[in-house]
């Protein structure tokens, strides 16, 4: 039997402890964690600071701003850390280019006690009556600066499809980001189409971004976009369709890697669950979108357990048909689960053991080493 998919809404009402699994909870609780006496835990506060380029951010008044957006603005130039209390930020946030190295902490012991939200989609018309916001538009939280790294924060996108029936433009974005060097330990980011945009700033830019013990969930390409990306230990879950009677439900990845970039996305030591039926999700898609036809999408999927969600008679599909999914950079190795179950050999291209030891996080981040910091 396949439980119902709790309401995105009633999921981010849920305290940290209510739910056994990651990213999954019994039921609704009170509206965000109770005011704590001392907000920033060991992170200092403003009589404290941690160091003089260290801003807090407390929805409830005891930090320098009530407003991640506000903190981000104060923060001029390079190297700031900002520490967010426990609570819900329900508010869009973009980080400029020019804010390099910004570090972000949710003070909570768990990312589910900390959450930046809001509910805009695709085709949400914009307050100004310009048009719509777009896929782009629609983020909660945008990054583009080089170096930013996040700890135990949720980034969501509460928009749901229920809520606008008959709505086109249903791509909503919990996070963009486009930065080189972005690293997230243990965040969670919730949405449904198009959660989690790994992105880079411009065809050119070889973005490195680097997800670690993290969970994602969606339905429709819920990881998507260019960027170089490892996911490591990293739970991903698909949900129900109520609005879809067959499968497929959607797609868990879809990347648009630039045809000159060695390196997509690599998902190592992982996991994929689901609360839809047994195969009625794609592993994958690939995504050449109409700005850069010359896209060869790559995906690596590695020593990841892919659960009976996944359709192991065909795991990817086409987004257009000019663009099949053969005459992509796809490959699966050593998989375990009901999902990585070889039926159709052709369907599961599979990477030989020589060819996999260069589908490492070393290969894929270079110089860069996220993984050797701890916090």
């Amino acid at each position: 039997m396949h439980r119902p998919a709790l309401s995105r809404r009633g999921f981010l009402l849920t305290t940290a402890g209510a739910g056994a699994a990651l990213g999954l909870a019994a039921g609704p609780a009170a509206a965000g964690p109770r005011p704590r006496p001392r907000p920033f835990g060991r992170y200092g506060s403003p009589a404290a600071r941690r160091t003089p380029k260290t801003l807090y951010v407390d929805p409830h008044g005891r930090g320098d701003f009530t407003s991640v957006q506000a903190a981000v603005t104060a923060a001029e130039g390079p190297g700031w850390t900002l520490v967010l209390a426990p609570g819900t930020y329900r508010e869009t946030v973009s980080v400029p280019a020019d804010r390099t190295g910004a570090t972000w902490i949710g003070a909570g012991a768990d990312p589910r006690d900390t959450v930046i939200v809001f509910d805009n989609a695709a085709g949400t018309p914009k307050p100004d009556g310009s048009g719509t916001h777009g896929t782009s538009g629609s983020a909660t939280t945008t990054v583009r600066a080089d170096g930013f790294t996040a700890h135990r924060i949720t980034f969501a996108n509460d928009w749901l499809r229920a809520d606008h029936p008959g709505f086109t433009g249903t791509q909503a974005v919990a996070i963009k980001v486009q930065g080189d060097r972005s690293a997230f330990h243990h965040c969670r980011f919730l949405g449904h189409q198009d959660t989690l945009y790994a992105d880079t700033r411009d065809l050119g830019h070889f973005a490195r971004q680097y997800y670690a013990h993290c969970y994602v969930e969606g339905d429709v390409d819920f990881v998507f976009g260019r960027a170089t990306a490892v996911y490591e230990r990293c739970h991903f879950r698909t949900l129900v369709r109520t609005d879809l009677s067959g499968a497929p439900h959607g797609f868990v990845f879809a990347p648009s890697t630039a045809g000159a970039n060695p390196r997509g996305y690599l998902v190592t030591r992982g996991r994929i669950s689901s609360e839809a039926p047994d195969g009625y999700y794609k592993l994958a898609r690939p995504w050449v979108p109409s700005s850069d036809t010359t896209a060869r999408p790559m995906l690596t999927v590695r020593e990841t357990h892919l659960g009976a969600g996944i359709d192991a008679v065909a795991p990817y599909a086409n987004m257009r048909d000019a663009h099949p999914w053969q005459e992509q950079r796809f490959r699966e190795y050593r998989n375990t689960g009901p999902g990585a179950a070889v039926t159709v050999p052709e369907n599961r291209p599979r990477l030989t053991r020589a060819e996999a030891a260069s589908h490492t996080r070393e290969a894929y981040l270079g110089d860069w080493r996220p993984y050797d910091r701890r916090r």
